[in-house]
């Protein structure tokens, strides 16, 4: 059994966005998934809850998510 990956990861230190590939009777659409990576003992594990000062980084990670997007699609979405 395959699982489905991303198609696009952009990460800035331990904050992710994950671009996903859904193709729609319309055609193919994109989602994007934002988290924050860290480590509990020695597993690493992620969140979707984020710090004040993770935000900044959530920002750029979206807006690099948007560009990647829009240039990967031609601006169809």
């Amino acid at each position: 059994m395959s699982t489905k990956k991303p198609v696009h990861e952009i990460r800035f230190g331990r904050i992710k966005a994950a671009i996903w590939e859904n193709d729609t009777q319309n055609g193919t659409r994109h989602n994007v998934t934002v988290s924050r990576i860290y480590k509990d003992a020695d597993q690493w594990k992620d969140s979707t809850s984020f710090g004040r000062d993770d935000l900044p980084l959530v920002a750029k990670v979206v807006d690099q998510a948007h560009s990647w997007i829009y240039e990967a699609t031609g601006s169809s979405e």
